[in-house]
């Protein structure tokens, strides 16, 4: 275990990302107003323009072709003199409802929410961009919708195409519910209706999202999953995402009895926090696709990594799966990463024995790698791979047999940014129906994202090795565990200048 005050440079260059998105400088922390428009995907997000720590929140901007290239563009929405500028989403005003449009182009319209530089005060606040997002507008009528609380943000828009109004998510964080109101003109907004409290309320809610969903492709059969994120009482022991899933008939959401009696978890590792959805997707994509943020406000400001802190997840497609319990959300990585792989590595038919196995093929310090790889549950207790492993580091990725449940430990893993939230092990309940567990890992130059059979159960930590600690083992403990097979890529790295 390394202490953080020795760890990293100066720049924190080994630690950052390949195919995660990174600013080049400065703090970031949740997704905001993801959209797609003309062939490109917009990544806005909490930014600091004027340090490495949170602050002066702002909205950063990021464009990308393809989900994985990133080019990281001016700051767009700035913070002035009266507010901040807090987390909501981006619309595509088509149909020009607001106004703000112009002929032949119409308006993106940011929906955010204004905190007031002393923290008194949080309202929901407008702003338009008629050049693709390239420059925005703050509305002159702001804000358009003022509750007089100090706690009430991050609007989720969409438009509601059965009422045909524009329907807003936004959370009152200290009473644990979603409030939904509706727009004809994003200007003027009627309250509608709240859900909550519900699920887990452990701690303040906050960045919701509300979206629709066919169960397994089927469009005669389709959910609507409410995502909001808890800053305590996760899983995990602090901050992370839970779900419920149920019917919004465009005033109000009714969650299933089985998702609203105890918390859903959207991922169980410590970092995947805020996620949004992307808006306007073509029908001919046909996807569901969110991304979150890649770390703990508990130890965020503690990260190795110099004159960049903060990094967004891969980005994910989102389904829906029948169950017992009810429909249940899977998250894979969008099969665009695929254009990524390299130097392909294949192991099958190998049965351990209460041993580690070291592997031929090592995971290079600071090289992302992909792994896919299918165990049948034999007699071990316990069982799964090593991951980045030196002189007394190493991650792991298992599953307890004993328990039920598959992990990430990442105790041994390098520099500990702090010694009760960061250190340990964080684990999910799953049964292998079949006998069989299925790990798709995706690992980075400091992460490790675990997506469980189809992704039905997701972990995300951050990790922080030395760079001599390359290491990729198959191990099991008390028993035997066959692999039936493993596939193993190198991730092509890009520029490292193009995040």
């Amino acid at each position: 275990m390394r202490d953080p005050s020795v760890g990293g440079s100066a720049s924190g260059q080994e630690f950052r990302p390949q195919v995660h998105f990174t600013p080049n400088a400065n703090w970031i922390n949740d997704p905001n107003g993801l959209v797609f428009l003309d062939g490109t995907w917009h990544m806005f997000y909490q930014y600091n323009p004027l340090g490495t720590t949170w602050g002066h929140m702002s909205w950063g901007h990021a464009v990308s072709r393809d989900l994985v290239h990133w080019q990281e563009l001016p700051v767009a929405l700035a913070e002035d003199d009266q507010y901040m500028i807090f987390s909501g989403s981006v619309v595509v005003d088509a149909a020009n409802t607001s106004g703000f449009g112009v002929p032949g182009a119409p308006a993106l319209v940011a929906v955010y929410t204004g905190s007031s530089q002393g923290g008194q005060r949080q309202n929901q606040q407008l702003a338009s961009s008629v050049d693709r997002g390239a420059t925005w507008t703050k509305y002159a009528g702001n804000p358009v919708l003022d509750c007089d609380l100090a706690d009430f943000r991050d609007p989720k828009v969409f438009w509601h195409s059965a009422s045909s109004r524009w329907v807003m998510a936004v959370v009152l964080s200290v009473e644990h519910k979603v409030s939904f109101y509706a727009s004809t003109d994003l200007k003027r907004w009627q309250h509608l209706s709240d859900f909550g409290p519900a699920g887990a309320t452990a701690g303040i809610w906050e960045c919701p999202d509300l979206f629709a969903l066919s169960v397994e492709g089927d469009a005669a059969d389709t959910a609507w999953v409410l995502k909001v994120d808890v800053f305590d009482g996760h899983a995990c022991g602090s901050s992370g995402a839970q779900y419920f899933v149920g019917n919004f008939d465009g005033t109000r959401f009714v969650a299933d009895t089985a998702s609203s009696d105890a918390a859903r978890w959207v991922d169980h590792g410590c970092d995947f926090y805020a996620a949004a959805s992307w808006a306007n997707i073509p029908a001919t994509d046909g996807r569901s696709i969110w991304i979150g943020w890649m770390s703990n406000h508990r130890y965020a400001q503690l990260t190795p990594t110099g004159a960049w802190r903060g990094a967004m997840s891969i980005p994910r497609e989102v389904s829906l799966r029948r169950s017992a319990r009810g429909p249940v959300l899977l998250q894979r990585p969008v099969a665009e990463l695929e254009a990524l792989r390299s130097d392909a590595w294949h192991l099958a038919g190998v049965e351990l024995d209460s041993e580690v196995r070291v592997l031929a093929h090592r995971g290079g310090a600071c090289e992302a790698v992909e792994i896919i790889a299918t165990f049948r549950l034999l007699s071990a207790r316990e069982f799964g791979l090593k991951l980045r492993v030196g002189a007394h580091e190493e991650t792991l990725v298992g599953y307890d047999s004993a328990a039920g449940t598959v992990f990430v430990d990442r105790s041994r893993s390098g520099v500990i940014l702090e010694p009760t939230q960061f250190p340990g092990r964080r684990q999910a309940p799953h049964v292998c129906a079949d006998g069989r567990l299925r790990l798709h890992i995706l690992m980075d130059s400091c992460s490790v994202e675990v997506f469980v059979d189809d992704g039905e159960v997701v972990l995300t930590e951050l990790i922080f090795p030395s760079q001599a600690s390359d290491g990729l083992c198959l191990y099991a403990l008390a028993g035997t565990v066959s692999i039936e097979s493993m596939d193993v890529w190198a991730l092509q790295t890009r520029n490292p200048h193009d995040h």
